[in-house]
């Protein structure tokens, strides 16, 4: 072997080297850009370690309250066949729109039903199909934007696709859905699972196209590292607080289009109680039993702000 081949072999190695390790100038300039987004490398361990951890932000601060307001509304739903003093069913004699009282909380509706029952049994419906759409909605478009990125027709194709979902809001989209199906749970939690799929998968898209050509990746590539190992191990570790993000996002956004579309009367049909059809029929009481209507407004409130405080929390830990 001659110097000249030792020379070159040696350049070699450090281009590898050099790729498998990214300077610190060229790393402060993709972070401003993408955030969180690249693995952390040796120089920034330390650094990294007094980052805020996913949970710790669920449980201070803001992430604390967040937490704390959803985890309330989740109870009183779980334990309503406890916590509920009469059937949501159940009609009372006497009892036509009594005011709030030690026997009827929020008092009682037009049918004589008692409005606290009511609204505890509708936390569980709700919470059901929202607990249901999202993870399915995320988990589909999540998978989508991994699969389709690395192929150019399929990738332009669901981009057509998601730009056509988008195209309609979700409140028409659901009033197009329940005119084809029929109102149902089931209709409801299709329509914010359709609604959250181009979502996730172009979250998902932008992440791999923002690691996918960073020179560790090249590295790893060179080194014989698979497609679904450079996915698993640098793409989805990375993107997987701003996922978190979304999700709380989007729990949020689902609670508020879950009870718009059973005020509009195309969601749950009746007698089965939702939060959004208890503020519906008691939209028409407001001067005279203003109770009626604020109970599941409130409920509905306290999940919406839970759910965003909770990523808000998440983010701001990912920039600490």
């Amino acid at each position: 072997m001659t110097r000249s081949d030792l020379h070159q072999g040696g350049a070699a190695a450090g281009n590898l080297a050099a790729a498998a390790a990214p300077d610190s100038a060229a790393r402060r300039g993709a972070e401003e850009i993408a955030p969180g987004l690249l693995p952390e490398s040796p120089a920034d361990r330390n650094r990294s370690r007094s980052r805020t951890p996913l949970w710790r932000s669920l449980v201070t601060g803001t992430g604390a309250l967040g937490t704390g307001l959803v985890l309330l509304v989740v109870l009183l739903g779980l334990f309503a066949p406890v916590l509920a003093p009469y059937g949501p069913e159940q009609q009372l004699d006497g009892a036509y729109l009594l005011n709030p009282s030690w026997t009827h909380w929020f008092g009682t509706d037009d049918l004589n039903r008692d409005v606290l029952s009511r609204v505890l049994y509708g936390i569980r419906v709700d919470l059901l199909i929202v607990f249901t759409a999202v993870p399915i909605g995320a988990a589909i478009g999540t998978l989508a934007g991994l699969v389709t990125v690395g192929h150019p027709v399929s990738d332009v194709l669901a981009q057509r696709v998601f730009d056509v979902i988008l195209a309609f809001p979700a409140l028409i989209l659901g009033i197009a859905l329940t005119a084809i199906l029929g109102p149902s749970g089931f209709t409801v939690a299709l329509v914010i699972a359709l609604a959250e799929i181009p979502i996730f998968a172009r979250l998902t898209r932008t992440a791999v196209l923002r690691v996918r050509e960073q020179p560790y990746v090249e590295a790893a590539r060179v080194s014989g590292a698979g497609p679904i190992r450079i996915l698993a191990r640098h793409v989805l570790p990375n993107s997987v607080e701003a996922l978190g993000v979304q999700f709380a996002l989007s729990l949020s956004l689902a609670v508020f289009l879950d009870g718009a579309l059973s005020f509009l009367g195309v969601g749950v049909p009746a007698p089965t109680p939702t939060l959004g059809a208890i503020l519906a029929a008691g939209n028409g009481y407001l001067e005279t039993n203003p109770w009626f209507a604020v109970a599941p407004l409130l409920v509905i409130s306290l999940l919406v702000l839970g759910f965003y405080l909770i990523a808000q929390a998440i983010s701001r830990s990912r920039r600490i």
